[in-house]
């Protein structure tokens, strides 16, 4: 990355009126539109905003689980935008615009020099704070109060809140649930939901059974297959189970997956069975650390996510049928509303709660990725910066336009998974 030195009292007359394609630009690399509507214009598109308000009356009367997670994430968007302006307008930035949605103005409103308002798009929401780099064209008189006329911990602390207010919802959320549900807590062993006719497992195994080990070989996290398939088709085992809160063993001969139409080579049980859980109700002052362990597992799985989905041969895989792991395939707020309803039937609205609280792990894991448009990229570059100051205090702005290649691909990337997510969210739904 290149650096630029960029002295406080340079003319505005040196930075070039904006094209529309460099406007675009820099809406991309600011995280904002460079727009912004006159306080004294008339009309400010109520009609539009009942629209959208009558959205989500309909949302509620055609199901109250999409409802309810559709309200809670738009509460955590607020919420992420929120940190960035309060930090923002603490920090002595100048906030222009807090935006709900992208695209076409549908409502605004005029408060302490920002634009309040709502956007056709609901895509996210944007806060624009003026320079947030040396692209940003700002009059001598505001530059003193420009993101990157600040010092390096404030505009850490502003880049960074809005990841922050997520993790903090998350908190509380999961706070909530582990007090008043409980927390779902995996057990050894892996439980059996049925058992297969003419199956290896018929007349031994019962449903309702834990497996716990099968010749000492332990399952784990309710991978019974992995712990069948260690030993060779037609072995005699010992299988050690609980059964009604008793514990015993049984004897059974493995056989193998030719009974399921596979090519014999696998040792076979026949049974299904899921990852067997227990609800511990957490104390009101244990439940934060529970709930912030929870997180960091979530934190971890999240960064792998991330990677697994963002690799092109998962989603081509997906896209042409040739894998169905959920694990690895993009997916959007379709498919995820979607699957809350699922989530609401089984949990209430704990279960949903609980949903939400995750996905804003996600997100504000995501959202910290060292790559911009996201708030990681501006984080990386404010930390660049000061690693090229060193002792000398002396201010050094990075050279953005040179990452403005690098940026317009990960847009294009993040575009393409948008798409192929949504594709694949309605012809083929997560199940």
């Amino acid at each position: 990355m290149a650096d630029n030195v960029k002295q406080e009292s340079s003319s505005p007359s040196a930075w070039p009126a904006p094209t529309a394609s460099s406007r675009f630009v820099s809406e991309v690399v600011a995280g904002g539109a460079v727009g912004q509507r006159n306080p004294d214009e008339k009309g400010t598109g109520v009609v539009g905003l009942l629209v959208l308000i009558g959205i989500f009356v309909a949302l509620a009367l055609a199901n109250i689980w999409w409802f309810v997670f559709a309200v809670g994430l738009l509460l955590s968007i607020v919420l992420h935008e929120l940190g960035h302006y309060s930090t923002a307008r603490w920090s002595g930035m100048r906030v222009t615009q807090f935006f709900v949605g992208f695209g076409p103005r549908v409502w605004s409103v005029h408060r302490r020099s920002t634009e309040f308002g709502v956007r056709a798009l609901p895509l996210g929401a944007f806060v624009r704070i003026v320079g947030m780099n040396m692209m940003d064209d700002v009059d001598d008189d505001d530059e003193e109060h420009t993101y990157r006329s600040k010092s390096y911990p404030k505009r850490m602390l502003v880049i960074t809140a809005g990841s922050l207010m997520h993790f903090l919802l998350a908190l509380v959320l999961l706070s909530a649930v582990f007090t008043t549900r409980g927390e779902a807590v995996v057990l050894p062993g892996a439980e059996v939901m049925s058992v297969g006719e003419d199956m290896p497992a018929a007349g031994v195994v019962e449903p309702g059974d834990v497996i716990l080990s099968i010749d000492n070989r332990v399952v784990v996290d309710g991978a019974l297959g992995d712990v069948v398939r260690s030993f060779e088709p037609g072995s005699a085992v010992n299988i050690d189970l609980e059964r009604n809160g008793v514990r015993s063993t049984v004897a059974a001969t493995l056989g193998s997956n030719a009974l399921v139409g596979g090519d014999g080579s696998s040792a076979f049980l026949g049974v299904s069975t899921v990852m067997p859980v227990s609800m511990e109700q957490r104390a009101l002052w244990a439940a934060p650390w529970h709930s912030a362990t929870a997180m960091g597992d979530q934190m971890w799985m999240s960064v792998k996510g991330v990677v697994t989905v963002l690799n092109p041969a998962n989603v081509v895989a997906h896209l042409t049928g040739d894998d169905a792991d959920p694990m690895t395939r993009p997916t959007t707020l379709v498919g995820i509303t979607a699957v809350s309803d699922d989530v609401g039937q089984s949990g209430g609205f704990a279960g949903v709660i609980e949903l939400l609280a995750y996905l804003n792990v996600f997100v504000g894991v995501f959202n910290l990725f060292p790559l911009l448009p996201l708030d990681g990229g501006h984080a990386a570059i404010a930390t660049y910066e000061r690693v090229r100051e060193g002792r000398t205090r002396s201010r050094y702005h990075a050279d953005v336009a040179r990452l403005i290649p690098l940026t317009m691909a990960v847009v294009a990337m993040l575009a393409f998974m948008f798409m192929s997510g949504l594709y694949l969210d309605i012809v083929n739904p997560i199940r």
